[in-house]
């Protein structure tokens, strides 16, 4: 297939088109050509065209974290929904957590997850293998093993790590083949029972607090040990993270990793877009598709996630995909499942409620560049002979969330009003709409 976009804003500064109006010519699955806007050009005989009001056109974005429910829970949502979710969103690149049933922990899990994800031509899925046996944080996988058989980072997943000694002996383990160690901070032995940030909004409402002490001391942990797996042999300064933390909530956490990445730690960040666009007073209805987990936090907190998001310490945005049967929300709010759809809103949550507080080419970093770099993807190039991985977008186009393609409808904004559209994605020769 031959596709055509006309009059795009290229947001990429890497490229050498970054801010120009182009057309784009994707002729068999490469960029075959870059030109300034004409309207009067023909695009070839057989090309889909793409075009419209306010374009932009920007590597593929990436989306570091989402639930694979396939296998063992299909019913929430499979690979192929995931894919046509992903792909809607403006994701030509997703990072699957491995806690699937059976758990990613072993070569044939794993193999499962690429052969079905070849399947998927719009979209490039690529699992993220357990840490331990079953995500249960006690005996280790063979990471060499599952390194070379695809798995793109390690994770124990919706798991966070609780032992010090398993954290630095991953590390340790990792570091020889230039493995990625990805953990949520969360010391749970101070949150159990928790529903929601342990706060004035808890106390009202009879809820028992995630306290955010729990993030930031296991963020402070982790890093002090990283440290120490590197006094032998420091990191090269330009080196790859080694060490991910993801779903960052808190303010002090952010300013740990600052401090952290400004004293050469090889270390990287990321939030989830819905900590960017609620704070815990929004829990005031108990609508338990907001129970997320990390929770969100008080205006002070969402505000240093902006400005860490601004100024580079946290480099990359993720959906934290999460959907669940009916049955798992549409319950009490405190025996209600953690989680949210996101997949599809990460850039128009973002941008609704932005407040130019980022600029829209940080942001499109944080979706691109950002998160390859953390991950170990090759580069995107916007380039003439080089294969095409695009997303094009409004950034100022609203639009009505009226339904999602999930299975799972656990989504607190179905039926709100957006602002910031993805028009389609382009991976290769295909071109994948927004629907």
């Amino acid at each position: 297939m031959n596709i055509f976009i006309r009059s795009a804003r290229v947001v990429d500064r890497a490229s050498l088109q970054n801010g120009q109006l182009v057309d784009i010519l994707v002729r068999n699955g490469l960029i075959a050509s870059f030109t300034t806007t004409n309207p009067d050009l023909r695009p070839e005989t057989g090309a889909v065209v793409i075009e419209g009001g306010n374009l932009h056109v920007s590597a593929g974005w990436v989306d570091a974290r989402a639930a694979a429910n396939d296998p063992g829970y299909e019913h929430r949502e499979a690979l192929a929904d995931l894919a046509r979710v992903a792909a809607a969103g403006g994701f030509t690149d997703v990072a699957l957590l491995p806690n699937t049933q059976p758990v990613v922990d072993a070569k044939d899990t794993l193999g499962y997850l690429r052969r079905t994800a070849d399947g998927f031509p719009t979209v490039r899925l690529h699992p993220v293998a357990a840490i331990t046996k079953g995500a249960k944080g006690d005996d280790f996988t063979d990471m060499i093993d599952l390194h070379r058989a695809g798995a793109v980072a390690f994770s124990d997943g919706d798991h966070p790590l609780q032992h010090p000694d398993l954290l630095v002996k991953t590390l340790q383990y990792l570091r020889p083949f230039g493995g990625l160690l990805i953990n949520r901070p969360e010391d749970t032995r101070l949150t159990r029972y928790g529903q929601m940030h342990e706060g004035i909004q808890s106390t009202r409402q009879g809820l028992k607090g995630l306290p955010a002490l729990a993030e930031v001391m296991t963020v402070a942990r982790d890093l002090r040990l990283l440290a120490y797996v590197l006094e032998t042999e420091p990191a090269a300064p330009d080196a790859a993270p080694m060490l991910h933390f993801t779903c960052l909530s808190a303010a002090e956490s952010v300013a740990l990793i600052r401090e952290a990445k400004a004293q050469g730690l090889p270390v990287s960040c990321d939030v989830a877009a819905h900590q960017l666009a609620y704070t815990d007073e929004a829990l005031h209805t108990f609508d338990s598709n907001l129970k997320v987990n990390p929770p969100f936090r008080g205006a002070a907190d969402v505000a240093a996630l902006w400005a860490g998001l601004a100024d580079g310490t946290i480099d990359a945005v993720v959906s934290d995909h999460h959907p669940h049967e009916e049955e798992t929300k549409n319950v009490e709010f405190d025996v209600a499942e953690f989680g949210m759809l996101g997949a599809e809103t990460v850039f128009a949550l973002i941008q609704t409620h932005n407040k130019d507080r980022l600029a829209l080419a940080d942001l499109i970093d944080r979706l691109t560049t950002g998160p390859r770099r953390v991950l170990r993807l090759p580069p995107v190039l916007l380039a003439e002979g080089q294969p095409a991985a695009l997303t094009i977008f409004n950034p100022t186009a609203s639009w009505t969330y009226t339904r999602t393609l999930s299975p799972a409808k656990n989504s607190p904004l179905l039926g709100q009003t957006l602002v910031g559209n993805v028009v389609g994605t382009v991976l290769g020769g295909h071109y994948t709409v927004q629907q």
